[in-house]
């Protein structure tokens, strides 16, 4: 007979559904429970929504780095909880290489824009 040890649950296949309070007005209910790739999903529109130039605009570059920067934000606070995660500190570094080449082609290309989006993200360069 096989020994009888507790079995180890797999935390990434068997992660409980969060409760994820929303403001009223949200296109999504407001007390429905999210799986986190949910809550990604709905902050990835949220931020789209935010800094589209026009209406259906998912590639400019001020999209692009809010994007990236939501992505790096949270990457940093899984960081300071795991800090011998080598592998997602390089994507972390990768991340914001790609954001600093989009700022840069920002503030050659237009100024102004790159102003404002430094603004409106709260970024020190």
């Amino acid at each position: 007979m096989p020994s009888e040890r507790p079995r180890i649950q797999s935390a990434r296949v068997n992660q409980p559904r969060r409760a994820v309070q929303r403001p009223e007005g949200d296109r999504v209910s407001a007390t429905k429970t999210y799986t986190p790739a949910e809550i990604k999903d709905v902050d990835r529109k949220d931020i789209i929504a935010e800094f589209a130039t026009t209406e259906g605009d998912t590639g400019s570059p001020e999209v692009q780095v809010a994007l990236l920067t939501a992505r790096i934000a949270h990457l940093t606070e899984h960081l300071k909880t795991h800090k011998h995660d080598h592998h997602s500190r390089r994507g972390l570094l990768l991340m914001v290489g790609q954001r600093r080449r989009l700022l840069n082609y920002l503030q050659k290309n237009d100024i102004a824009r790159y102003r404002g989006l430094i603004e409106r993200l709260g970024l020190r360069r």
